[in-house]
């Protein structure tokens, strides 16, 4: 155990050129390896690129684009001098903790993803392993935050957070009371360095770019796949066409002859929670279904094969997350530690049968919430889903063949549900 420890705080290095060209065709992009001096503990100053890769033993390297200008087709992709996480230096990183790894930027990157299209008002992403755990706006950042956070207590711990407006007290308070890996602000208040710092491990950067993220909503970049056989795949980045609520389409289908409406208009609230739900939905894994209420995830299914499936996923995962937060409200611990003690008999079963009846009476806070799905339903049984849980509200792709019979599942509900279509699917692989 102690060598695995080991590993996990060794700084692997790499071996990648600390120069990097790609070339289409006549036009060249040249990118440049990001390397930080960073004290170390011994009084030495180590300048390394990135820790390691996904696991310890892959070797892995951060670059910079620092010129050229590609031109493909009709697009114009991202110049030169709007670099990010590839950007950050050593004096961004205000405190260090560990040397950062792939994992801690690609999630960083992947919250600045979600985010950049939630600038109007204060929020904030915690993200684990490239998925988001919580995402949420408020009225103030602490209430993002902490609405984020109470979304999936359980994930949230060793994620990394990523803010849109300037760190404060309030916030940094709540931050300290849970364990991260990770948070991103574009700056940082007096006084709240001195409540991070409890956590010496915490990696705390500083992102002037962010104040300027929703200009990143019309940049695409070239995404890249590389392949098991050395080649590669490439394409454009996506783009959130869904932005307001003119943008949105009715969910109407024609079956053999007949056409099917539906019947029920969402309210303000539920479009609200349809923009905020769809921007979520690009920063999650594919095939994914999420619910969304009030501006705040509720629950998150991602990566599943087949939709019906992480539908139920989603519901399933809503369900022990607010098990969880019911329980540290109540009783100050995690559900699964009440259960394990209820199990040895330490602890009343009462206590555990107190939390179970407030759950299933609240149905894990689900109704009332907006159902997001990043394709079309191939089949009503997603909706059904759904709505049996008390959702009031869908938003997919539209243009399955049996799109008519999603929407008669909307109107068959009591009370019925409104759906709506986006034209477009939101796919991240």
């Amino acid at each position: 155990m102690s060598d695995l420890k080991k590993m996990y705080t060794t700084i692997l290095g790499d071996s990648f050129p600390m120069e990097m060209t790609l070339s289409f065709g006549d036009q060249t992009l040249i990118y440049r390896k990001r390397t930080w001096a960073i004290p170390m503990e011994d009084g030495t100053v180590d300048e390394r690129g990135l820790r390691y890769g996904e696991n310890p033993d892959q070797e892995a390297a951060l670059y910079e684009l620092v010129n050229g200008n590609l031109l493909l087709g009709d697009c114009k992709f991202i110049e030169p001098g709007n670099a990010l996480v590839s950007g950050i230096k050593v004096e961004d990183m205000l405190q260090v903790g560990k040397h950062p790894g792939k994992i801690n930027l690609t999630d960083v990157d992947n919250g600045l993803n979600i985010i950049k299209y939630l600038m109007d008002k204060p929020a904030a992403v915690i993200l684990k392993h490239n998925n988001p755990c919580g995402a949420a706006i408020g009225a103030t950042l602490a209430d993002a935050y902490n609405r984020a956070n109470r979304a999936d207590r359980i994930a949230a711990f060793g994620g990394a957070v990523v803010v849109n407006r300037p760190l404060d007290k309030a916030t940094a308070e709540l931050m300290s009371q849970n364990y991260l890996e990770v948070v991103c602000a574009p700056e940082f208040e007096e006084g709240t360095l001195a409540i991070l710092a409890k956590a010496k491990n915490l990696r705390v950067i500083r992102m002037d770019g962010i104040k300027r993220l929703a200009d990143f909503e019309r940049y695409r970049f070239v995404d890249f796949k590389s392949l098991i056989d050395g080649g590669i795949i490439v394409q454009q980045s996506a783009v959130n066409a869904i932005r307001s609520a003119a943008d949105l389409k009715p969910a109407v289908a024609t079956w053999k002859g007949k056409e099917y409406l539906c019947e029920r208009q969402p309210t303000q609230q539920e479009l609200d929670d349809m923009i905020f739900g769809w921007a979520v939905e690009h920063g999650v894994t594919s095939n994914s279904v999420i619910y969304v209420k009030d501006g705040c995830t509720v629950g998150i299914g991602t990566g599943e094969q087949d939709r019906v499936g992480v539908a139920e996923i989603a519901v399933q995962k809503a369900y022990i997350k607010y098990a969880d937060i019911t329980c540290f409200d109540r009783f100050g611990i995690p559900y699964a530690d009440m259960a394990l003690e209820v199990e040895q008999g330490k602890r009343a079963a009462a206590d555990k049968a107190e939390i179970d009846a407030k759950v299933k009476n609240d149905r894990a806070g689900l109704p009332g919430s907006v159902m997001i799905s990043d394709a079309f339903f191939p089949f009503r049984d997603a909706a059904d889903v759904g709505i049996r849980e008390g959702i009031t509200a869908i938003l997919q792709a539209g243009g399955s063949m049996r799109d008519y019979a999603s929407i008669e599942a909307c109107n068959e509900a009591n009370p019925q549900a409104a759906m709506m279509f986006t034209g477009c699917r939101a796919f991240k692989h």
